[in-house]
């Protein structure tokens, strides 16, 4: 193998994705950031979820807006529905696994709140149900998508495709996009 022409691929890769986003997602994003600023402005939350990596990128990001990003600041509500394994395998067990997170969204959201579902493909039917559950119930359905959006385009609003068809660059640009998240409503902060 040679590792010094991987680097360079996987690079380059990511600089293509990187440049990709930038030209295309500056309107999405800010629409995002705008649905979470006045979920939390009045007096609502954020509810992360996503299966496999997309899942520690969603407890990753409620961590950051509950703990802290960047700064010392008043907490910012944001709850990671990937995280409560006796909900989840209750749910998965006595429903089915496309209900682990409709059912969290069910109980726990209440309208005004930010649904935001991550998934590369678009396609998972577990994020596709919660968000029509979120959207019955009044919540903003969001979502983080690559390649073409999948089920998503008509469900999710605001829906920010990463323009890339690789899984490891959307979900580079994920974590990336969901930084930059962070910093927005913490800088709407106190």
């Amino acid at each position: 193998m040679d590792l010094s022409a991987l680097f360079e691929a996987e690079m380059a890769a990511h600089a293509e994705a990187f440049e990709a986003s930038r030209r295309a997602l500056a309107q999405p994003f800010a629409r995002l950031v705008e649905a979470c600023r006045t979920a939390i402005a009045g007096g609502g939350k954020i509810l992360f979820m996503g299966n496999g990596g997309s899942a520690a990128d969603s407890q990753h990001l409620a961590t950051e807006l509950t703990v802290r990003y960047a700064r010392n600041r008043k907490a910012i509500a944001a709850l990671a529905l990937t995280t409560d394994t006796s909900c989840l395998t209750a749910a998965a067990n006595d429903f089915s696994f496309d209900q682990i997170f409709a059912r969290q969204i069910e109980a726990l959201g209440r309208p005004g709140d930010v649904a935001i579902g991550i998934t590369t493909s678009g396609k998972s039917p577990n994020i596709t149900q919660a968000l029509r559950t979120a959207k019955a119930l009044g919540l903003v359905a969001a979502a983080l998508s690559g390649r073409d959006g999948g089920d998503l385009v008509g469900l999710a609003d605001p829906l920010v495709i990463v323009p890339s068809a690789i899984t490891a660059r959307i979900q580079e640009m994920h974590i990336l996009l969901g930084h930059m998240l962070c910093e927005a409503l913490e800088r709407s902060q106190p």
